[in-house]
């Protein structure tokens, strides 16, 4: 029996949160279901009439190699299988993303060395990280492949399969420039020191340079995003860059009550963190020529994986330690920027209010709000609401039409497993 066969598609979304909240002690369920209401103001701007037009391509790609568990895991999420084998979501796709990160290497190279040097500083060999976004975005493309219709040795087919890997391969290179960047423009913004545990870019070798760097990855994003010559991904991606730039903006110009309002910060915390991934989710499914439901299905993914991702960041600042963040911890609040666990803790004690009101520039006074942090629930209801966006993440992905390729269930569990692995992470 396919692993993703079983779950209702009648009112699911009410039905996955209804069972999530009622599965718990009733002690708790009051609690879960405030948690959805400060949730429920959230708004993506997301216009789910989009129609995608044209033949869809059937494609049908072996992965790298990958490791199976044979360990059973329960999962703790909204998906309707009992257990299932436990998959490596990186070992998925480590051929690919090898492959996709010397072509980004190669991407990145300018005629003048010192810009080149400034541009591919965050994706040399051993300081690129995980490459979160591009796994998650591969694996999306496996996870929506549809049935073959036609003869496995069909030339045609393959051909066109071929083309539909490249293309979504190109989403995923486009999509980590651009997060690359805007970690450059950040690292300027936030004056910061470190970045993936070593010097910032603009800390060795200037704003200017460090500006200049993510301006430049940014038009060899759009250059790679124009050669897709596909008008709707071109507007999906732009708007991510709009996105971006409108969090960051959002972030240094708030009045007193938008800096205390949980809607506001969801929003901003979209615009900054989730809109890329949810719409370069999109993409990969209009790509593939999916239908709406489908793609939007692709993007609640993205929207939820990118909202529990940073949420558990924001705990991070408070509970996590330089070396293992690669960053110094609570900078964040060090920087007089209230995130979810602080504003959970003033609902809590509401006499931190003035203290967060008056900015949080004096270190007596943000060692005030660690010390009612300390006494609140604050970082526990932050875990909780990420734990919530996880269970929708997961929930996307099983209400994706059935399909029994094994490649696309492999794909799928690995989204499910990335869910958990977001809010178990310690850095």
């Amino acid at each position: 029996m396919s692993l993703f066969r079983g779950l209702s598609r009648i009112s699911r979304s009410s039905y996955n949160q209804c069972r999530w909240i009622y599965s718990l002690p009733r002690h708790q369920q009051q609690h879960q279901q405030q948690i959805y209401s400060h949730s429920n103001h959230f708004v993506s701007h997301f216009d789910s009439n989009h129609k995608v037009l044209g033949c869809r391509i059937i494609y049908s790609w072996i992965s790298g190699t990958f490791n199976s568990i044979g360990q059973q895991v329960q999962y703790q999420s909204s998906s309707m299988v009992d257990s299932t084998e436990q998959v490596d979501p990186f070992s998925i796709v480590a051929d690919e993303l090898s492959i996709l990160a010397e072509r980004l290497r190669s991407m990145v190279v300018a005629e003048v060395p010192k810009l080149a040097s400034a541009a591919e500083y965050f994706f040399k060999l051993g300081v690129e990280g995980k490459r979160f976004r591009p796994t998650v975005l591969l694996l999306m493309a496996t996870a929506l492949n549809l049935p073959i219709s036609a003869p496995a040795l069909d030339k045609g087919v393959h051909m066109l399969s071929t083309e539909l890997r490249t293309r979504q391969q190109c989403i995923a290179e486009i999509t980590e420039m651009i997060h690359v960047a805007s970690l450059l423009h950040d690292d300027v913004l936030d004056d910061a020191d470190t970045r993936r545990g070593i010097g910032s870019l603009n800390a060795v070798m200037g704003n200017k340079l460090a500006v200049l760097a993510g301006d430049f990855l940014l038009s060899r994003a759009c250059v790679a995003l124009a050669s897709l010559k596909n008008t709707e991904v071109v507007s999906l991606l732009a708007t991510v860059v709009e996105h971006l730039v409108t969090g960051e903006t959002m972030q240094m110009t708030t009045t007193s009550e938008q800096r205390l309002s949980m809607e506001y910060y969801l929003q901003k915390t979209y615009y900054k963190t989730a809109s890329l991934i949810s719409n370069s989710c999109k993409a990969i499914a209009l790509l593939a020529g999916q239908t709406s439901e489908v793609s939007m299905l692709a993007f609640d993914y993205g929207k939820n994986l990118g909202l529990a991702f940073q949420l558990i960041d924001d705990v991070l600042d408070f509970t996590g330690t330089s070396s293992s963040l690669g960053k110094g911890s609570l900078s964040d609040i060090r920087h007089g920027i209230v995130t979810a666990p602080i504003l959970f803790a003033i609902e809590e004690f509401p006499e931190l209010r003035p203290v967060v009101d008056r900015g949080l520039d004096k270190p007596g006074d943000v060692d005030l709000a660690l010390d009612y942090l300390g006494r609140s629930r604050g970082i526990q209801r932050t875990r909780e609401l990420a734990q919530k966006h996880a269970n929708l993440a997961s929930s996307a992905i099983d209400s994706l039409p059935d399909n029994d390729d094994e490649d696309v269930q492999i794909s799928r569990r690995a989204l499910v497993e990335l869910t958990q692995r977001v809010i178990t992470r310690n850095k």
